[in-house]
């Protein structure tokens, strides 16, 4: 957690500095993305919220897609990953839009896609979307490794 807390601290930094916000949606880092980004003092002045998009009911429920409007979409991929970020900036009307999407493991997910698959993405001013395969079916190693490409693909865009 310790790696996660010191990207979200520049991360932090320089949402502050700019001073611009963001909303997160993450399925299988679980969380861990959203508690970096809490863990620094002052969040409160960057952070909008979060959602931990999990389940199919969590997608309609939180981010408001239906199943109708998942057609042509499949969990786990880069354009579901390019949606949640848009919808969750649009949503809070924050800057910047942060989502992660995978199969953390020990096994792989239903659509085929292998443990330590993941899908990430940034909206904003400047838009990223990338794909990880860590190759490892360490579910928790995953997690961390899916939440610590997320804030380094975020802090990318916020300095390029």
């Amino acid at each position: 957690m310790k790696e996660l807390v010191g990207i979200a601290e520049q991360v932090a930094a320089t949402l502050i500095a700019r001073k611009e916000t963001i909303a997160v949606a993450e399925s299988s880092a679980g969380g861990l993305i959203a508690a970096s980004l809490l863990a620094v003092p002052g969040a409160s002045a960057y952070f909008l919220g979060g959602a931990v998009v999990y389940t199919r009911d969590a997608r309609r429920v939180l981010m408001d897609i239906s199943d109708e409007g998942m057609k042509g979409f499949r969990s786990s991929s880069e354009p579901y990953a390019k949606l949640l970020a848009e919808q969750m900036r649009g949503r809070f009307r924050s800057d910047w839009g942060l989502s992660e999407t995978g199969a953390a493991g020990p096994t792989g997910n239903r659509y085929g896609d292998a443990a330590g698959h993941s899908c990430v993405a940034v909206a904003g001013p400047a838009t990223e979307v990338m794909t990880l395969e860590t190759g490892n079916n360490d579910r928790f190693g995953n997690m961390q490794m899916f939440a610590a490409t997320a804030l380094k693909l975020l802090l990318k865009k916020l300095k390029g």
